[in-house]
């Protein structure tokens, strides 16, 4: 079962650092107040994305919702992330793109 989650998993982790690295450039940024969505955002990509790798390396019977709902918060995060020019911004913009698509596709296939 875990096998079929493998790059999904591995797309969750890689967005979970992506974020984390980012929330914390972020802080570090002049304007920090223009980057509270992105922070937050970035929190919650970060621990969602960190549970659903669990549940998935699990083959826990919830992982297919929670990879969908975990597509969402990467979507949502990608995009407050792809409208600021910092590189950490479009880096994890770019990782969350990828792990929107992966949980988009494991949620679809697990469910179906």
């Amino acid at each position: 079962m875990q096998q079929q989650f493998e790059s999904c998993i591995a797309a969750c982790n890689a967005c979970a650092d992506a974020c984390d690295m980012c929330s914390t450039a972020c802080l570090k940024e002049d304007d920090v107040k223009m980057m509270a969505r992105c922070i937050a955002l970035d929190m919650d990509c970060a621990q969602i994305c960190r549970l659903a790798a669990g549940f998935m390396a699990r083959g826990s019977e919830f992982a297919s919702a929670l990879c969908q709902l975990c597509a969402q918060v990467c979507q949502a995060c990608g995009e407050e992330c792809g409208k600021h020019q910092a590189q950490h911004c479009q880096d994890c913009a770019a990782a969350c793109r990828r792990c929107a698509e992966e949980c988009r596709r494991m949620g679809g296939a697990a469910s179906a």
